[in-house]
């Protein structure tokens, strides 16, 4: 595998975190390209199983993503001052709120800072990049506590959270009369007669998830096959626990499952149909326990796979930007094939006309399309942070 001039970076997380990104694309090229545009296809209780497993497998890239910016975080830990470090983490974590409200929210709807085909407004909707940034702040305080204590308080804030469910109201993006606290753990939208805030992704838990990562930067100091075993054993007993929480209703998640008369798969499906938004214990259970499991082996990975995953894996920033312009681009061009205008698709994707769109095989063959157009890109700039050491490319 390709190597780095940044010392606190290891191959098993850029793969992982390469692959939580790769998968992500899939999400986002669904949202583009699907005939009708619906956000969460889960909510349909009659969802065709590929379409439920096409949106199921990015239910990893959020969880994934947040857990190694703080272990990142952790492993610059060793070499920078706690003083440098919570200035670098502040001044990263405004920078990314500061892309989500301007760069991100624009790519969404191709009209500047998102304007809203519907109303004239700006549109800003604060995802996981608006997430990541504040939980980056968060964390900038909280690292002076120590990477022990911060382990223990992110695992306290994950177990906890979902104490809320009962004292807060519902998600609903379409209710503009709640105070904007409640997006602590709650989705909600804000707007006046020339913004429109919608807050997709609460705060809590993520940066408890953050934290727990910035604590876990210690195993990954290890020697590898010691750090490999704890991780598999992590791993499987977060799976463990989900499975026994998830079937026992106790706690954990506020969108219960039960037998559906469709039989074993639909009783499946709902199984494993844990809320994102926030993320509940069991949903976080669910993808991170999968994903140290896989951690633990990626050392075994060997190939032009491998080494691929592991270059996207360095240019995280930069592949999420891109891939969200590029595929609104191709969205256009696919509207214009089908014999729309292109005006009609600089919107959001809610808004695109009736009628466009792909089945899912052809959603897949778009996603692998952006995944080679941006390949080429990925890899000048992971080959630039690999070689060099200036402060503004640890911004990208």
């Amino acid at each position: 595998m390709n190597t780095t001039q940044r010392g606190y970076r290891l191959d098993s997380i850029d793969l992982l975190r390469g692959a939580a990104i790769v998968l992500m694309a899939i999400d986002h090229a669904r949202d583009f390209m699907m005939v009708g545009g619906i956000a969460n296809p889960m909510n349909d209780p009659d969802i065709a199983p590929a379409l439920f497993l096409t949106r199921w497998i990015t239910h990893f890239c959020a969880p994934v993503f947040v857990l190694l910016a703080g272990t990142s975080a952790g492993l610059m830990a060793a070499r920078k001052p706690a003083g440098e470090l919570a200035a670098f983490l502040a001044k990263r974590g405004l920078w990314l709120i500061l892309v989500e409200c301007l760069v991100i929210s624009t790519a969404w709807t191709f009209a500047p800072g998102g304007q809203e085909q519907v109303g004239g407004r700006y549109a800003i909707g604060l995802g996981v990049i608006w997430v990541i940034g504040l939980s980056m702040i968060v964390l900038a305080a909280a690292q002076f506590l120590g990477r022990r204590a911060c382990f223990w308080l992110g695992a306290a804030i994950i177990l906890g959270h979902n104490g809320l469910d009962g004292w807060l109201p519902a998600n609903d993006l379409a209710d503009t009369t709640r105070p904007f606290w409640m997006a602590l753990h709650t989705q909600l939208a804000w707007q006046d007669d020339s913004v429109v805030v919608r807050v997709i992704y609460p705060l809590l838990p993520w940066p408890g998830v953050m934290m727990l990562g910035y604590g876990m930067a210690a195993l990954f100091e290890r020697p590898p096959l010691e750090r490999n075993r704890v991780l598999r054993r992590v791993g499987l007993a977060m799976v463990a626990g989900f499975i026994a929480l998830r079937a026992s209703h106790l706690y954990g998640d506020p969108n219960p499952w039960q037998v559906q008369p469709g039989g074993a798969l639909a009783t499946l499906m709902d199984f494993m149909n844990c809320s994102k938004y926030p993320p509940s214990l069991l949903y976080l259970l669910m993808t991170l326990g999968p994903a140290a499991v896989l951690c633990s082996y990626a050392d075994r990975f060997r190939g032009w796979l491998a080494d691929t995953l592991v270059m996207f894996g360095r240019v995280p920033f930069m592949f999420y930007v891109a891939h969200l312009y590029l595929l609104h681009a191709l969205a256009i061009l696919l509207g214009v094939a089908q014999g729309f205008q292109a005006g009609q698709f600089l919107a959001h994707y809610r808004f695109f006309p009736e009628g466009y769109g792909l089945q899912l095989p052809g959603v897949y063959a778009a996603w692998l399309l952006a995944i080679v157009l941006l390949y080429p890109a990925c890899r000048w700039m992971a080959g630039v942070k690999a070689r060099r050491r200036d402060w503004w490319l640890s911004y990208l």
